[in-house]
């Protein structure tokens, strides 16, 4: 058996679904409000002078800090039982599938947040590591729980939950700087293999 590491962003599906999440939760209005109010962290983002785990911990909080767990997590149901079937490249989810036949066990190593893929990974029959967001009395607080899986993060993350040393091969597909170490990390690496 074979432990298989997809990426999700850009990996298996054509668009950023944390964006989309962020639009889709607090309205295009409030969404280009923030986008503007936050585009000097994006800037430096792209620029490469701030890093992922800080530009995400503030666009995570700019959005949702306040927010009703509760209502959060309805949200989040809706829109990963509703809206992530459009962003999937057939050609990865064929592979997936693919993978699944074979007895492999097929998991999801992100950034994203696990509140929204979490309900898609179930229905899928996929297991999931992502970013978790932080909950205090019943509110998200914006920030997030422990670190961003993100670069050697989601090596770190692979390691604590599974014994790689009980599968035959493991085998990772990733399309960004953010899956690097997983890619190096794996016996058989798959760089933009659904392009």
């Amino acid at each position: 058996m074979n432990l298989v590491l997809f990426d999700f962003d850009g990996t298996i599906t054509r668009d950023d679904s944390l964006l989309e999440f962020v639009a889709y939760v607090v309205g295009f209005k409030k969404f280009f409000r923030g986008i503007l109010v936050l585009s000097p962290i994006l800037a430096a983002y792209k620029l490469g002078l701030a890093s992922n785990n800080f530009t995400r911990r503030k666009l995570l909080g700019y959005f949702f800090a306040g927010m009703s767990a509760d209502k959060f997590d309805k949200i989040c149901k809706k829109y990963s039982t509703t809206h992530i079937e459009d962003i999937l490249k057939q050609s990865a989810m064929d592979k997936i599938a693919s993978y699944k036949a074979a007895g492999d066990r097929v998991v999801i190593v992100t950034a994203s947040l696990e509140d929204w893929l979490r309900p898609w990974c179930e229905a899928q029959g996929l297991e999931l590591l992502g970013t978790k967001i932080r909950r205090k009395g019943g509110i998200i607080t914006g920030e997030i729980e422990g670190q961003n899986c993100y670069g050697a993060q989601k090596v770190a993350r692979v390691r604590a939950a599974y014994d790689v040393q009980a599968f035959d091969r493991v085998i990772a597909y990733g399309d960004s700087r953010g899956d690097r170490e997983m890619l190096e990390f794996a016996d058989e690496a798959h760089y933009k293999a659904f392009e």
